[in-house]
């Protein structure tokens, strides 16, 4: 099972809201995902990130790989 840690997309049309979750790389973008480890709005200025660091560590090491969006994001906050 190829698990990745990756954007969730929430809200209305034209007004994205991301969710950060751990998924199986099979699933679909918007489908089942295994656990949510936090959240990212583009639309606020400055964006507004909000990652629990202790769970994203911890998938990190059991194998999760982010996408590159959220591998970025994670640098941002200084979890990387």
């Amino acid at each position: 099972m190829a698990v990745k840690i990756r954007l969730r997309r929430m809200g209305a049309k034209k007004n994205p809201f991301y969710r950060i979750v751990v998924a199986d790389s099979r699933y679909p973008r918007d489908g089942r995902f295994i656990e949510e480890i936090g959240t990212y709005n583009p639309l606020k200025s400055p964006s507004e990130i909000k990652i629990d660091a202790d769970k994203t560590k911890q998938w990190l090491n059991n194998g999760a790989q982010p996408t590159d969006t959220v591998k970025a994001l994670l640098k941002k906050e200084g979890v990387i």
